[in-house]
């Protein structure tokens, strides 16, 4: 039977847990926005108290420890050890394949479910153009580390209009290396993605049209699945006759800031509009409007925070009505 891991469906409870956000590579899509996240590294310490606290709110969850690069952390291994004897569903390390401060040599395959690792290309020119020089090398000698000694691997590739004509030559290069679960994710506009100073890419154009997401992603998914690997993806497109359901109302999903900002929804990330603060190393309620009011919002265009943000995906009939809506970016499909 494989691990579990991170689950974007109906009734999951999923904490994403940035304990960091610092980080070595400067990704052309990065989401983290230190003006909204803070720049800090959390002391172990209150990393156990936050793991606590959310275990105290939902009595089972999956815990992802990101960053930043989360290995940067020197006490990872610890939280890693301290979420185990809380009793947390399934840990997580989403990592950018460096790998740093001998992780793997310090937990061990009993105490972390998946190391997931990030890669935005085929080929090292694309991968390296989007993640930075060296960064393709070091993630596949993560890989292979990380599967020669038995931890469960998975892989996420963060398709835009710049990598996506590599996505078909995936699957296979995932079989080769083993890997047990691929996550095929859609590029938000948030972060460096939204045009921050760091980005260079036109904002407008690094996001995939709905005929060639519609036409590849499902194959591709296909694919992976035929050789093994479970495949995760956003469906994004809705037919208008479609039910659109927000995973702020069918889920429940934490996703945690150095700062004590706790988010419910990642496309609200750049924004102060968080439902949930940490103070205290106590888990409160925001006062005034936030996240939570959005998700209760009833629009022809599905999403109502795509509809803010990225509106470039949405397509209008003559007489103004959606041609479709947007799904929510927390509830995708599974094959295997």
């Amino acid at each position: 039977m494989k691990k579990k891991t991170v689950s974007f469906s109906k009734k999951s409870v999923n904490v994403f847990f940035h304990i960091l956000t610092r980080c070595n590579l400067r990704c052309r899509h990065c989401y983290i926005n230190p003006k909204a996240h803070g720049k800090k590294t959390l002391p172990i310490n209150v990393i156990e108290e936050w793991l606590s606290a959310l275990l105290k709110k939902k009595q089972s969850a999956n815990v992802i420890f990101l960053g930043g690069e989360p290995t940067l952390h020197p006490e990872l291994p610890r939280a890693v050890k301290k979420a185990r004897s809380l009793g947390y569903k399934s840990i997580t390390i989403d990592t950018n394949g460096y790998l740093f401060n001998e992780i793997l040599k310090k937990v061990s395959p009993m105490e972390l479910d998946f190391v997931s690792f990030s890669m935005d290309g085929a080929t090292k020119q694309t991968n390296d153009g989007i993640r930075g020089q060296g960064s393709f090398d070091a993630c596949l000698k993560g890989i292979r580390q990380a599967v020669s000694i038995g931890f469960n691997t998975s892989l996420i590739f963060t398709v835009s209009s710049t990598n996506i004509h590599e996505l078909a030559m995936m699957p296979p290069l995932l079989e080769d290396l083993g890997i047990d679960r691929f996550f095929i994710q859609v590029i938000g506009l948030r972060g460096n993605s939204a045009g921050s100073t760091n980005n260079k890419t036109n904002p407008a154009n690094i996001q995939v049209s709905k005929k060639r997401w519609l036409d590849l992603i499902p194959e591709v998914a296909r694919n992976a699945a035929g050789r093994g690997i479970i495949t995760t993806y956003p469906k994004v497109y809705l037919r208008p006759e479609e039910r659109f359901e927000c995973a702020g109302l069918v889920a429940d999903n934490y996703f945690i800031f150095p700062n004590g900002r706790v988010y419910r929804c990642p496309l609200c990330e750049d924004f102060p509009i968080h439902s949930l603060m940490f103070e205290d190393n106590r888990l409160k309620s925001t006062s005034g409007i936030n996240e939570e009011d959005l998700f209760r919002l009833n629009i022809p265009e599905g999403c109502v925070m795509n509809r803010l943000i990225q509106p470039e995906n949405l397509e209008y009939t003559a007489e103004g009505k959606p041609k479709h809506k947007i799904a929510c970016c927390l509830l995708k499909e599974e094959v295997y």
